[in-house]
């Protein structure tokens, strides 16, 4: 199972990257010396600090807050499809209980 890292932890380690990126020859070199240095998974700081870029609006992409609205759209619609599929249920049982040639 993943470990779980700190919100503030990620914020620097983001903040990191951004400061000391043009100390390295490329960003990639400085993601990965910053990863060390924090202590976490290069890849898992690479995706951070894209996530960053994206919230900041200089990279393209579906930031933070379009994704945990996503995120709560899709259960929403998750459980309102089972409550259709419920009441459809219901429907066909009692439409079955009031037939009258069921009597």
């Amino acid at each position: 199972m993943p470990k779980k890292i700190d919100a503030a932890a990620r914020e620097r380690a983001v903040r990191l990257v951004r400061e000391h990126a043009s100390e390295y020859p490329s960003m990639t070199a400085a993601i990965a010396a910053v990863a060390r240095q924090v202590n976490v998974g290069h890849e898992s700081l690479r995706r951070w600090v894209q996530q960053a870029e994206i919230d900041d609006g200089t990279r393209t992409g579906v930031t933070s807050e379009e994704s945990a609205e996503i995120k709560q759209l899709k259960a929403e619609n998750r459980r309102l499809r089972e409550d259709v599929a419920i009441l459809r249920a219901a429907t066909t049982f009692f439409a079955g209980e009031l037939d009258p040639r069921n009597r």
